[in-house]
Formats: structure tokens, C-alpha cells, sequence
């Protein structure tokens, strides 16, 4: 498989298509104050915004019994429902990547641990729900990423093969989902990797810096 056979290409949502953090860790900070807990600083809660709710929360009070972690995890998606997409942008790059890809007649969507409850009226902020063939949440099947579920799901939704398709994402288990299914796994180094990480031996095709990167790899790829 190479760049050259990509006929669609998918992306993971937060820290890979869009800067989700700002919300994100807003809404940590709201549900942190609502229990007497002061706020924290957005880089320092940043890497852990692609990891799901209970990791902002395990992030930002390490150790914390388990009433105390649902309590904040509640709020935290109590407060987010409300501000989901109100600081939220398309990193930067993405917009004329996607701008090609549709010129290019490429199409393209999201994959997703996001619930749909989120996922959906934040596309629908950045304008993309209309764009997007393929826009599949967390629970848009029985087992979200890393199984293969969403994946084939999204690979359905595109008409394409999973060999066909380019995943893009900024952690470990979109590059094993991607694996999984037989898709084209590239790592998104613009987005939320932490100090932990190792994307080196993550299961991926490419690594790219940025969008514009990925663009310019893409453009020459199939320009061939």
C-alpha cells in the first residue's frame, strides 16, 4: 500500500482534525471549581485531551478516589454539552487540505471515540457535517476504537476498500485500529502527544509534522 492508491481518507476528531483542547479543558476547570478544586493550566492538561474524559480528570487530580473522579467526570460532560465547539478550530493546514481533497474528489470523515452527542454539533459548528460522508462517533457501534467496528464502518459510509482509505490520528489506538482494518495508518504529529508517548513504534505507514505536510505528501502522491 502507498499514498498513490489513497481513494478517501478518514481522521480522528480531537488532536488530529480539530483543536479541541480549549473546550475541553474549560470544561475540566468548570467541574474542578465546581467541587473546590482549583483550575489548571491548558498546557499541562493538553496531551491528555485525545484520551476520553476520565483522562482529563485522572490528569488534572491524580489519585483520586472513584466518587470524586465520576463526580468531576459528570460535570466535566455536563459543562462541555454546553461549550462543545465555542473555542474549538480546525487546526491549522487542515482547511485547504480539505478544500483539495473535495477538488480532488476525495472524500473524507470522521472516526471518533467522541460520543455522537458531541461529535455531531461540533461538526456542525466547523461546518463540515455537510462535507462529510462518513461522521462516526463512539458509539456509532458496539466497540469503539481500537476494534475494527468503526473502521470498516467508515470504510462502508466512504465506498472505499480499507485498503483505499488514509487514517489519520494522534494516538496508539487509532494507529492499531487502523492496522487492524486494513487501512493506511499516519500518524498526526500536530496533535496531542504527550511525554509518554512513542509513536515510533506505533503501526503506522507515515508520521507527519503538520497538515500542510501531509498535503504536500498527498498532492505529490497522487499526482503521479
Amino acid at each position: 500500500m502507498s499514498l498513490a492508491e489513497v481513494k478517501g481518507v478518514l481522521f480522528d476528531l480531537d488532536g488530529t482534525l480539530a483543536d479541541t483542547a480549549p473546550d475541553l479543558v474549560q470544561a475540566l476547570n468548570l467541574s474542578l471549581l465546581d467541587v473546590g478544586i482549583a483550575a489548571k493550566p491548558l498546557a499541562d492538561m493538553r496531551s491528555a485531551a485525545s484520551h476520553g474524559s476520565f483522562a482529563l480528570v485522572d490528569a488534572a487530580i491524580p489519585g483520586a478516589d472513584d466518587a470524586l473522579r465520576t463526580q468531576v467526570q459528570q460535570r466535566l460532560l455536563a459543562h462541555y454539552q454546553r461549550i462543545n465547539g465555542d473555542h474549538c478550530q480546525l487546526f491549522e493546514g487542515i482547511a485547504p487540505l480539505l478544500d483539495w481533497l473535495e477538488l480532488c474528489r476525495v472524500p473524507f470523515g470522521v472516526i471518533t471515540n467522541k460520543p455522537a452527542r458531541f461529535t455531531r454539533p461540533l461538526l456542525h459548528k466547523l461546518k463540515l457535517s455537510s462535507r462529510m460522508p462518513v461522521m462516526i462517533s463512539g458509539d456509532s457501534t458496539r466497540y469503539p476504537k481500537p476494534h475494527t467496528a468503526p473502521m470498516l464502518l467508515g470504510a462502508q459510509q466512504l465506498q472505499c476498500l480499507p485498503q483505499q482509505i488514509l487514517y489519520l490520528g494522534d494516538a496508539e489506538r487509532d494507529l492499531l485500529a487502523a492496522q487492524a482494518a486494513g487501512m493506511l495508518g499516519g500518524i498526526a504529529l500536530w496533535g496531542y502527544l504527550g511525554e509518554a508517548d512513542t509513536p515510533d513504534a506505533w503501526p503506522a505507514y507515515a508520521q507527519f509534522n503538520s497538515p500542510s505536510s501531509l498535503h504536500s505528501a498527498l498532492s505529490q502522491a497522487l499526482a503521479k
